[in-house]
């Protein structure tokens, strides 16, 4: 298993980031698809449009709901499930990105648990 790591989409791009995936259902404002250097878009294993809005609604309340019933609709995913294979499978570390502006209260923890 390669090393996961988190990355914000307004940090620069590092040699030492590896296959870099963005992992948010939404394009980060202001970030052009040339400066996010990605190598893939995973959009369909982040939380459902639903479960975003809700959590968006009071996200200091609704954190350890809002995890628990992602990681159910985790398990539900194909497309999660593919992207486990794949990272499983990779020679060189992960970087998930996303624009989160605090990345540990947000789907990405979750996710990260779930990929490895």
């Amino acid at each position: 298993m390669p090393k996961i790591n988190v990355k914000r989409a307004y940090e620069p791009v590092e040699k030492t980031d590896g296959t870099r995936i963005l992992v948010d259902r939404l394009w980060p404002r202001g970030v052009s698809k040339a400066k996010a250097r990605l190598h893939e878009w995973a959009k369909d294993a982040a939380p459902s449009a639903e479960l975003r809005q809700w959590f968006h609604e009071n996200p200091e309340r609704r954190f350890a709901a809002f995890s628990k019933k992602y990681a159910t609709e985790l398990k539900k995913n194909p497309a999660a499930a593919a992207l486990r294979k794949e990272i499983k499978a990779a020679k060189n570390p992960v970087t998930l990105v996303t624009a989160a502006k605090d990345p540990s209260h947000s789907h990405v923890p979750t996710l990260r648990t779930y990929l490895r």
